[in-house]
């Protein structure tokens, strides 16, 4: 059993990765949450490389709290991942629940066009 909930969550997130895997024509949307903001990539693990990424960091997502940015965070995910060539991924919550802020990017992200 998992000390701490940090642990857990690596735990879960090393059981999802071992089945998720992002290629060039599907890459991996992974998604990072922290008590502050979140964070979306899309990755092609065969080349190791970021096609595109969002952050709550972001200069054109300023002043957006902490419920409104996952939504924008997806859909700024989402316009890049088309400027990229991505149409489709795979979706890796991180060891999150697929719940609140996850979910919140996750849909935006499915409303601007990457279909999983």
């Amino acid at each position: 059993m998992s000390k701490t909930r940090l642990e857990a969550r690596l735990r879960r997130h090393r059981r999802v990765r071992r089945r998720v895997t992002g290629t060039a024509e599907r890459p991996r949307l992974a998604v990072y949450r922290s008590n502050r903001g979140i964070a979306a990539q899309l990755i092609d693990d065969v080349a190791g490389r970021t096609l595109a990424a969002a952050s709550h960091n972001d200069k054109s997502l300023a002043g957006k709290g902490r419920a409104e940015a996952p939504s924008a965070v997806g859909k700024l995910v989402a316009e890049r991942g088309r400027e990229a060539g991505v149409a489709s991924v795979v979706f890796d919550r991180g060891g999150y629940l697929y719940h609140g802020r996850v979910k919140a990017l996750a849909d935006a992200a499915r409303e601007n066009g990457l279909e999983f």
